[in-house]
């Protein structure tokens, strides 16, 4: 393992996307949200189109890919999804070099597990086989053999350790052993040839302590990254929005307690 390797983020855009469905129209814009994460300094970005397009679309997905920076390979965009063959289609188009397969189970709201001999290897052979001339096949995984030997079976260049079980136990002996098993799987992975990407409810503060452990290539992050958006920009637009009203004297000519 090389502990000086650089970990990439790529920052998941669905949340931006779900906001944007609770309205008509174009606000907040994927494209614009995309904009900031790449001029702070992100490396790549991801979305997980889902069928029922709740949240990130297969237009989100041909946007993104239409961004100068996507198309001359400064950004890698990493599509999420179970392999059907529209997000298939629309990841190839928009020129994405790396495709994440996850188990996908009706009705769930987010992907709950990785990737096991039940969800068969044709639809990782399938994958490998669609994109192998264009973009890296990355597999959803648990730190568990199953999934990483599947991954390398079926010849992915990738797999991402699933990492909600290591957040929810962060800081706790449990967690320390979740750890453990996470890196003793990464060491797995990468005699395998595979490379190491890991996401799932990480945030600032059990981030660090999983990079200095497994040095994982890329990390995907979205509903943490998104909601502390929120809240580290929330009093600034308030203030511009009190400011919008003093500049009409709408505020003080009212008071408080509108």
């Amino acid at each position: 393992m090389d502990l000086t390797r650089q970990t990439l983020l790529s920052v998941n855009l669905n949340k931006v996307a779900l906001v944007r469905n609770s309205r008509a129209g174009n606000r907040p814009s994927v494209v614009e949200a995309a904009r900031i994460a790449m001029a702070a300094g992100c490396q790549g970005l991801t979305l997980h189109p889902r069928e029922d397009e709740r949240h990130a679309t297969l237009r989100d997905v041909a946007d993104l890919g239409a961004l100068p920076e996507v198309r001359d390979g400064r950004i890698e965009l990493n599509i999420e999804g179970d392999f059907r063959q529209p997000v298939a289609e629309a990841a190839k188009a928009a020129g994405a070099k790396q495709f994440t397969i996850v188990p996908v189970a009706p009705g769930e709201i987010t992907t709950e597990r990785g990737w096991k001999t039940r969800d068969g290897m044709d639809e990782l052979r399938k994958a490998v086989d669609f994109f192998a001339p264009y973009a890296r096949v990355s597999v959803f995984v648990d730190a568990e053999e199953e999934g990483i030997r599947m991954a390398a079976e079926a010849g992915a260049g990738a797999i991402e350790f699933h990492t909600k079980h290591y957040a929810e136990t962060f800081g706790t002996p449990e967690g320390d052993a979740v750890l453990d098993q996470i890196c003793r799987m990464g060491d797995l992975a990468r005699s395998l040839g595979l490379r190491v990407n890991a996401g799932h409810d990480l945030d600032t503060v059990n981030l660090p302590l999983l990079v200095r452990r497994l040095a994982p290539d890329e990390v995907s992050i979205g509903h943490a990254l998104i909601s502390d958006a929120i809240f580290a920009g929330l009093g600034t637009v308030t203030r511009s929005f009190l400011a919008a009203l003093a500049s009409t004297g709408a505020a003080s000519a009212n008071g408080p307690g509108l």
